[in-house]
């Protein structure tokens, strides 16, 4: 957890509801689900559940970011030396270029599309079980 989400769960004497400073935005600082206790950060982290998890997600975060960085740059390279390819026109004015330009932004929503999926289905459950196994160690 970072440095800011630990003071935003502490807040500070200017953070008490109805101080005209503890809202930004609209949103009240006091509302930051907290805990009357102090995490153990470091067991959880070592904890072979959490490792597992950092495991899944690697597996999911790696080859896709892999994968779109190799299309991109490869859309890239292609659209810098090989202009007679991207210039051939494929139906009237549209031509390959343009249309692998636009296949860059649907694999980006796709990209996104599948992570939520995967987060909703394999990592969130995972994390609410690790958020209240640590709540029940600390009772």
């Amino acid at each position: 957890m970072s440095n800011a989400t630990q003071s935003a769960l502490r807040g500070s004497p200017g953070d008490q509801p109805g101080n005209p400073r503890s809202a930004f935005g609209g949103i009240d600082k006091s509302a930051v689900r907290a805990t009357p206790e102090r995490l153990d950060f470091t067991a959880i982290e070592q904890s072979e559940e959490f490792r597992s998890l950092r495991r899944r997600l690697k597996w999911f975060v790696f080859p896709a970011t892999a994968f779109f960085l190799i299309w991109y740059i490869g859309y890239v390279a292609v659209a810098a030396y090989a202009r007679e390819f991207m210039a051939r026109p494929l139906i009237g004015e549209v031509n390959v270029g343009l249309v692998l330009g636009v296949a860059q932004f649907v694999t980006t929503v796709g990209l996104t599309t599948l992570y939520l999926r995967f987060a909703r289905r394999r990592i969130d459950p995972k994390v609410d079980e690790i958020r209240q196994d640590a709540g029940e160690l600390q009772r």
